[in-house]
């Protein structure tokens, strides 16, 4: 298992979801709605001068298919590609 994080602008967050569950079945992930940071172009801060905020999701997924979420995700960036699109992805086994 592997854990994969997607974090990007609030904006996309349906698009996000959308495209992981059209491409990986059954895929199940938690959301953390509202995440402040700042990133190498601006910062989402939800404030009056940086108004915009991100979102967190999270999932736990086989090995085999972070390929298939590589290339969603990838696939997403070139449409949103200012919208600040990030996958991490954490390929460690889980006990």
């Amino acid at each position: 298992m592997c854990r994969i994080e997607i974090i990007a602008n609030k904006s996309v967050q349906d698009d996000v979801i959308d495209v992981l569950e059209d491409n990986v079945t059954d895929i199940l992930y938690t959301i953390i709605p509202v995440v402040y940071g700042r990133g190498k172009r601006d910062r989402k801060l939800g404030t009056g001068t940086w108004p915009e905020t991100n979102f967190l999701l999270f999932s736990y997924v086989k090995k085999s298919q972070i390929p298939i979420i590589r290339g969603a995700i990838q696939a997403l960036k070139q449409k949103f590609p200012n919208e600040g699109i990030k996958l991490f992805i954490t390929k460690k086994a889980m006990s």
